[in-house]
């Protein structure tokens, strides 16, 4: 198991234009991009305001960047994920490296959560995790290693559902657990969360 690796934590992020994405990222998650303005951000950076808008010209500017941020978290994990076995045991490993990410990444979990549920007409990031993950399923049927039997598209929100799944569905159902069987009861008591999908096509 490779260790994880930090995108913010590289050469780039010794540079100013770095550190406004890196502080940009941990206010949206924090407080939502609407909230946050170009001023809160350059503070939270350590730059002034002209900087900032020297960088990134726009919030959209600066949007695109920490969208770009997460995508590299992403892409860091599946990277560092065992690339031999069972197209099944490959396909765990990706699950368990991007779990991993997740768990010790808890804002871009929370920005990933606002920008999903409420992504109006301005952010793309679902659509970069999803050309993120036919790329990688590509190679991988290309390889060998997925089978071709199922249609790619539904491979690819396969993949998407198992892994963004769980950030949506796990809070609610710790909420119930909590409520129903008492703060105190066991953890391991709690019903475990499997997400899937179906593809209806008879021919996949």
């Amino acid at each position: 198991m490779e260790p994880l690796v930090d995108p913010r934590a590289s050469d780039a992020d010794l540079t100013a234009k770095a550190r406004i994405r890196n502080a940009a990222l941990d206010l949206y998650s924090r407080d939502g991009e609407d909230r946050v303005s170009m001023r809160a951000v350059a503070a939270a950076a350590g730059v002034t305001v002209g900087l900032v808008q020297h960088h990134f010209k726009t919030k959209a500017g600066i949007r695109d960047a920490v969208e770009q941020l997460v995508i590299d978290y992403f892409a860091t994990a599946i990277a560092g994920a065992a690339s031999t076995g069972s197209p099944a045991e490959v396909a765990s490993a990706r699950d368990e490296a991007v779990g991993r990410m997740l768990e010790a990444n808890p804002t871009v979990v929370n920005y990933i959560r606002r920008a999903l549920l409420d992504p109006g007409p301005r952010g793309r990031l679902l659509e970069r995790l999803t050309d993120l993950t036919y790329a990688e399923i590509t190679k991988l049927r290309d390889s060998g290693v997925a089978s071709t039997k199922k249609r790619d598209s539904v491979q690819v929100i396969e993949v998407l559902v198992r892994q963004l799944g769980q950030l949506f569905l796990a809070p609610m159902i710790n909420t119930m657990w909590e409520q129903l069987a008492g703060p105190d009861a066991p953890v391991e008591d709690r019903p475990v969360l499997v997400v899937g999908m179906e593809d209806p096509d008879p021919a996949s």
